[in-house]
C-alpha cells in the first residue's frame, strides 16, 4: 500500500473543496483506494490531501494526469504543491 501525500494552499476552501469533491469519479477509476482531506489548524486554505493506492507505480500514474492538473487548476491550487509517496511502515 502506498499513499499519495499532497499539501497546496488554495485561494478558496469551499471552491476548491466542490471540485475536489466532483473529481471523485476520475479517483476511484485510477486506483485510488481511500482518500482524506486535512486542513491547516491555523490556515483553513493549507490544504494537505491523502490517496492511498495498491502500488507505488499507480500512485505515481495518478499524479500525472492531467484531468488531475487541470482540476487543480480548476480548484484554485496556489503556487507548486509539495508531493510525496510513503508506505505504511
Amino acid at each position: 500500500m502506498t499513499t499519495l501525500f499532497v499539501r497546496h494552499e488554495v485561494s478558496d476552501y469551499a471552491a476548491w473543496r466542490r471540485v475536489y469533491d466532483a473529481f471523485s469519479p476520475m479517483q476511484k477509476a485510477n486506483g485510488v483506494l481511500a482518500e482524506a482531506v486535512y486542513q491547516a489548524a491555523d490556515n483553513p486554505n493549507d490544504v494537505t490531501v491523502t490517496h492511498e493506492f495498491a502500488t507505488l507505480e499507480a500512485a505515481q500514474a495518478f499524479g500525472k494526469l492531467d484531468e488531475l492538473k487541470a482540476a487543480m487548476r480548476q480548484g484554485g491550487v496556489l503556487g507548486t504543491p509539495a508531493v510525496w509517496f510513503a508506505n505504511k511502515a
